[in-house]
């Protein structure tokens, strides 16, 4: 992987860039938000958002890659994140690298997730070189497994697993898996 800061993709609405200390409040409400969190085991507090934010600048830099901040250039500074990110567990298809997303709920329904994502992809592939993208969610969440579809990604139910972090027992430890070959890849 390259490390620094490489810049990052562009696309016909959104404008993906690296995090600003005025979106921590934004991104605070986006983690609070009990429908955005709906398949994750609980909301953050702010703490922990802006932990969790740190965390992703601190790959951004380390790694060359991470989760970028979604701006709606002329509408909204801060809707959202997407990317890509080195999970720091262990599961059958690690290490790898996903693609993941997290939009404000008054920015769902309008392409957005897709479009930022598209661009992700495309940045993995072509900038980073990778042969292969993931990504996971629990079943029930229909939004996230639409996104992953539009994307081309595919499910084989073999490779569905239980997350590492999460209880035995716990009604979200169950995941689906998606991958994504480069298609640029022999």
């Amino acid at each position: 992987m390259v490390p620094g800061l490489i810049s990052p993709p562009a696309t016909a609405r959104l404008m993906l860039r690296p995090w600003r200390d005025e979106d921590l409040p934004a991104y605070r409400a986006l983690n609070a938000d009990p429908r955005v969190r709906e398949f994750f085991p609980g909301t953050l507090t702010a703490a922990q958002s802006d932990a969790e934010a740190e965390r992703i600048r601190r790959n951004m830099v380390e790694r060359g890659f991470s989760f970028w901040a979604i701006e709606l250039p002329g509408i909204a500074p801060f809707i959202g994140f997407t990317g890509l990110e080195i999970p720091g567990w262990s599961a059958h298809f690690t290490p790898c690298v996903e693609i993941g997303w997290r939009i404000l709920p008054e920015y769902w329904g309008q392409g957005y997730a897709t479009e930022a994502a598209t661009a992700a992809l495309n940045f993995g592939f072509s900038a980073l070189g990778l042969a292969e993208i993931v990504a996971f969610t629990v079943p029930a969440n229909i939004r996230s497994r639409r996104v992953m579809e539009k994307l081309s990604m595919a499910r084989d139910e073999a490779d569905d697993f239980d997350h590492p972090n999460l209880a035995p027992g716990h009604n979200l430890r169950r995941h689906v898996l998606y991958r994504l070959k480069n298609p640029g890849s022999a």
